[in-house]
């Protein structure tokens, strides 16, 4: 059986250094993983490494967004906006758990940046060419509908407002899901072991990685037919390593994220709207809370651990208070907050608000595949294109015949509920069940939202592990979440579990808070940590918290 848990972290580096793969991807970020689950899918012999915690870089970062890309209409990517448009329909019906419809308002106001001919044809491009849904085609509204969808809009000089359809998600968890189900296809895929160095055959052809598990130090070296370089803002770094950083390169932006709590921010609707200086802005509600972003500014920093600046904070609530003017928000109103990177594709020429988001590959002359750019919106296709090109040189230079990607019709762990309009009736079932079960509504709807099938593994933990998470005293809900993270969604580390398996740091910091102490506790039991482990990692978790609520000066 394949395992997806640092409980067997030897059996996976055996595996992954056993014998030759077919593929060995570096990162584990959504767009390792969706090449994880093609090449999986097709029969390739698949392994993953990530240096951190899988999703731990841009894709538990982002807007949390499947969209269709709008915004790209100004820039005439017209492609793109058709490719991914139609994209994010498939991710919603592979995922409906995790990604869901979002109804979007898009304010406009006399002299603004966005008028309503502009939008009104905007938008009708937008339904156009990304194939959107008959329900779901935008509508017009009047400056009076616009104040009923939202009464906390800006009303001076309010004209209306464009009304369409964008898809939330929860990003890291969307790529856990991609990458348990590539592992139930048979891809093995570790965190916390990072690529130092690159292996070469006598023609000078990279066919492995040197990697060093970063809990215990040791070095390990794996083979593998392919390498693909999918290290999102990292990509740079491994090129310059294999010593082909040349040509295109990588140019990082940070984005920007505050979180309030509904009781200070009510937002009932979400919004895309243009700031005074002409950025477009979000503002979404989301399980107890509103948050808005996100910045754009050039980023040099430590790739690991982007921060918000004051800047950052201050440019944000500026924007709050612009677009929202009765509430009034300031410093002590930001509840917590999460800053990610963007790696661009830089051009020589192209001023930042140019620069496309748009995916390359470059092949190396070492053969080493690196691809970069792109789109949350866009990893299916991405791992797709990626896949489609090894195979092709795999078919040249061995002979072996791979077929086509499948992964357009393959449900993500958890989505196995029959597309969107079966998880509303799975979902009614399994509320019932957490019904008999004792457990409250609202908790009950957000992990069903959370775990999609993979829910009623959840609820027999809960049921039957009862005594056990009273004695190591965490509330039951939170410990059956815990047990089932640490067996099949390979965490190792407290930070694993509070932002990227639950995502609590961002949207329920005072629930992390409270049970930070005996979660700590008791994965260093189960997971064997050594004493200074133990305080290291529990030292890592507060950093994080401290982070989110304070910025840098």
């Amino acid at each position: 059986m394949v395992t997806f848990s640092n409980l067997y972290r030897d059996h996976t580096y055996q595996y992954l250094t056993n014998e030759p793969l077919d593929i060995l991807i570096i990162g584990g970020g959504i767009t390792g993983a969706g090449i994880a689950l093609d090449a999986a899918t097709r029969g390739l012999k698949t392994g993953l490494v990530e240096m951190q915690d899988f999703a731990a870089g841009t894709s538990s970062r982002s807007t949390k967004l499947i969209h269709g890309g709008l915004r790209y209409l100004q820039q005439f990517e017209v492609a793109m906006v058709a490719e991914v448009g139609k994209e994010r329909a498939v991710v919603y019906e592979n995922g409906p758990h995790v990604t869901k419809p979002e109804w979007m308002l898009l304010p406009f106001y006399k002299n603004g940046n966005v008028g309503p001919f502009a939008a009104k044809i905007g938008l009708r491009m937008y339904d156009y060419l990304a194939k959107v849904k008959k329900d779901e085609r935008r509508a017009m509204l009047s400056s009076t509908e616009t104040l009923n969808k939202e009464p906390l809009l800006k009303k001076s000089e309010l004209k209306g407002a464009g009304y369409y359809v964008e898809y939330k998600t929860d990003d890291a968890r969307l790529t856990i899901e991609v990458l348990k189900k590539a592992v139930e296809y048979g891809a093995r895929a570790i965190n916390y072991s990072k690529v130092t160095d690159y292996l070469y055959d006598e023609n000078n052809k990279v066919n492995g990685v040197v990697v060093e598990d970063q809990i215990n130090g040791q070095q390990h070296q794996i083979f593998a037919k392919k390498i693909i370089n999918a290290a999102g803002p990292w990509v740079d770094e491994l090129r310059e390593i294999d010593g082909s950083k040349h040509g295109k390169t990588l140019y990082l932006t940070k984005g920007v994220h505050l979180v309030f709590d509904q009781s200070t921010f009510p937002l009932k609707q979400a919004i895309y709207f243009d700031n005074h200086d002409g950025r477009m802005i979000f503002a979404i509600p989301r399980d107890g809370k509103t948050y808005v972003g996100t910045t754009d500014t050039e980023y040099e920093g430590d790739i690991a651990h982007p921060t918000m600046t004051i800047e950052d904070r201050d440019y944000l609530l500026d924007a709050t208070n612009y677009m929202f003017p009765s509430l009034s928000v300031d410093v002590k109103d930001v509840e917590s907050s999460w800053a990610g990177l963007r790696p661009l594709i830089f051009e020589e020429g192209k001023n930042l608000d140019e620069i496309s988001r748009k995916d390359e590959i470059f092949i190396s002359d070492s053969g080493l595949i690196s691809i970069a750019g792109g789109k949350l919106t866009g990893y299916r296709k991405m791992a797709e294109s990626v896949i489609d090109v090894i195979v092709k040189q795999l078919k040249t230079e061995v002979g072996i015949l791979y077929s086509r990607s499948e992964t357009k019709n393959i449900p993500i762990s958890g989505g196995e509920v029959g597309g969107s309009k079966g998880f509303g009736r799975f979902k009614q079932q399994q509320l019932k069940t957490a019904k008999e079960l004792d457990i409250d509504q609202a908790d009950a709807e957000l992990l069903i939202d959370r775990y999609g099938a993979n829910i009623t593994k959840l609820f027999d933990r809960y049921d039957e592990l009862k005594n056990e998470a009273l004695e190591a005293g965490i509330p039951p809900l939170v410990f059956a979440q815990l047990r089932y993270a640490i067996e099949e969604e390979c965490i190792y580390k407290p930070i694993d579990f509070f932002i990227r398996r639950t995502g609590a740091l961002f949207f329920n910091i005072d629930w992390v808070k409270q049970n930070m102490q005996p979660v700590s506790t008791y994965m260093g039991d189960v997971l064997h940590w050594k004493k200074e482990e133990r305080t290291y990692y529990t030292r890592e978790l507060q950093q994080m918290i401290d982070a989110a609520t304070n910025p840098e000066e």
